[in-house]
């Protein structure tokens, strides 16, 4: 039989004693870890909040010069405004397209109530083959009115670029104008409706009467004195073709102020909406227009750059020169700007999309920048670059 033992004690009293005082220190230990855990915890914690809203410190400084970079931007565009175009209700057709021009009036309401834009493509001395394609980067660019004439010989390539353009008829105000060579009534109807064919249109926004001249019919350039001097038989026709449908609003074109007179002084059914003339630096007309607008007639400007002869001259007035460094803008889009901030229809003349579509880009002058503007274009002795010779003293 195997020999019994005694079980051995795993410990003795003094054993377990330091036994438990070990676990103690160990737990205390173990303790201490945790806390020393937690704690670098809560530091990281805290580091990474400080962090945090030190960024935050940061980005909120940062914002005022976002702002100031946002404003400065803002002045720049100011400067040069981006034509934008808006749908305006009312304007020959619903939601007609028209373009916005940077504080100045984007367009003027007639007394029919058609609003008529503000600046225009003028197509004068536009050479065929490149007048299509200026109408067509006009029209691209933001302009919806667009100012041409019989005379011109160029409403074939007109009317066919604004088909071509995309852009509806109804949005596009189209002018055109009687010459003299058809002032008789019975020769107006005809003389409208081959512009009309030309145009590739039913109707025109606006018709004017190029000059206050006629010319006898079949011989040439031989003025009929009458009907130059009295052209009321002539207007009484445009009555007419407003009646039928085939011009929204009639006007004049190149009229004075004595002659304006004489024609409003008869019985009209339809006052003279618009007077084309020529206005510029160097023939700025103050009279003629402090007059028209107490008579409520829109005045339009034509080679408003001084003519062809004359624009290289006129953009090196030192004025225009001195207003356009200021506002960081061209000699061009000053002197347009300031027609129309004297209240008139702008008609400025290119074929070089470039210059189209800089003369598109208009701003409101300073108004120190345009009384000095005025003061320097009422300087000088008026000189016309327009001045034809029909035997007939035109200005008077």
């Amino acid at each position: 039989m195997p020999p019994i033992y005694s079980p051995l004690p795993t410990s003795d009293p003094h054993a377990q004693a330091a036994d438990k005082q070990v676990e103690v220190d160990l737990e205390a230990s173990s303790i201490r870890r945790s806390c020393t855990t937690k704690a670098k915890k809560i530091v990281f914690h805290l580091l990474a909040i400080l962090a945090i809203m030190y960024a935050l410190m940061l980005t909120v400084k940062g914002i005022p010069t976002a702002c100031r970079m946002i404003r400065n931007k803002g002045a720049l565009m100011k400067n040069v405004t981006s034509v934008n175009t808006q749908k305006l209700g009312g304007c020959h057709g619903s939601n007609r397209t028209l373009s916005t021009t940077g504080g100045l009036p984007s367009f003027y309401t007639l007394p029919s109530g058609d609003k008529i834009p503000s600046v225009a493509l003028g197509v004068w001395r536009a050479d065929p083959g490149h007048v299509g394609e200026a109408v067509k980067t006009a029209l691209k660019a933001g302009y919806r009115h667009i100012d041409g004439a019989w005379i011109y010989g160029n409403e074939v390539e007109v009317g066919k670029a604004i088909r071509d353009s995309g852009v509806s008829r109804k949005d596009i105000w189209i002018t055109s104008k009687l010459w003299n060579t058809f002032h008789a009534p019975e020769d107006v109807e005809p003389a409208l409706d081959e512009s009309l064919t030309r145009l590739g249109t039913n109707y025109l926004d606006l018709y004017l009467i190029h000059w206050p001249v006629a010319f006898k019919k079949g011989q040439g350039q031989e003025v009929d004195h009458d009907l130059t001097e009295s052209p009321y038989p002539t207007w009484q026709k445009l009555e007419e073709m407003v009646q039928k449908g085939k011009v929204r609003n009639i006007g004049v074109s190149n009229f004075n102020i004595r002659r304006l007179q004489n024609l409003t002084a008869n019985p009209l059914k339809y006052q003279p909406a618009v007077n084309q003339v020529e206005l510029s630096y160097w023939n700025p007309q103050p009279e003629l227009l402090k007059w028209a607008k107490s008579n409520d007639l829109l005045l339009e400007a034509y080679s408003p750059l001084g003519s062809q002869n004359r624009v290289k001259e006129t953009l090196e007035v030192p004025e225009v020169k001195s207003i356009a460094k200021e506002l960081d803008i061209t000699p061009a889009q000053v002197i347009i700007s300031w027609h129309v901030q004297r209240g008139t229809i702008v008609l400025p003349k290119s074929v070089t999309p470039s210059r189209v579509v800089e003369n598109f880009h208009v701003v409101p002058l300073p108004q120190e920048a345009f009384d000095k503007l005025e003061e320097a274009a009422a300087s000088h002795k008026p000189e016309r670059s327009v001045n034809p010779d029909w035997g007939v003293d035109i200005w008077h």
